[in-house]
């Protein structure tokens, strides 16, 4: 059971990481310049960049900012639930 969470919450880490890298590359299309190498630090800062600038194109938050958001929040509440079946 523990093996199979451990799983998931990499493939959510995983999911993360290349929607991040897509928001990146969304952001240098609209010109934005974009790190590269401080991008695991700055991807807050991106990532509400592209919520704006989507938002304002399109009158809706693009689909990325999701692709981002959603699977850290599982990979969190899959930790949590891994740590309480660990201490049980």
């Amino acid at each position: 059971m523990s093996a199979s969470l451990i799983g998931l919450i990499l493939v959510c880490g995983v999911w993360a990481v290349a929607a991040s890298l897509l928001i990146a590359r969304d952001l240098e299309k609209r010109g934005v310049h974009v790190s590269y190498l401080w991008l695991r630090v700055m991807i807050l800062k991106y990532l509400n960049q592209y919520r704006r600038v989507t938002l304002e194109e399109t009158g809706r938050v693009g689909s990325l900012f999701y692709h981002y958001v959603i699977p850290l929040n599982m990979a969190l509440v899959l930790t949590i639930i891994l740590v309480i079946l660990m201490f049980r």
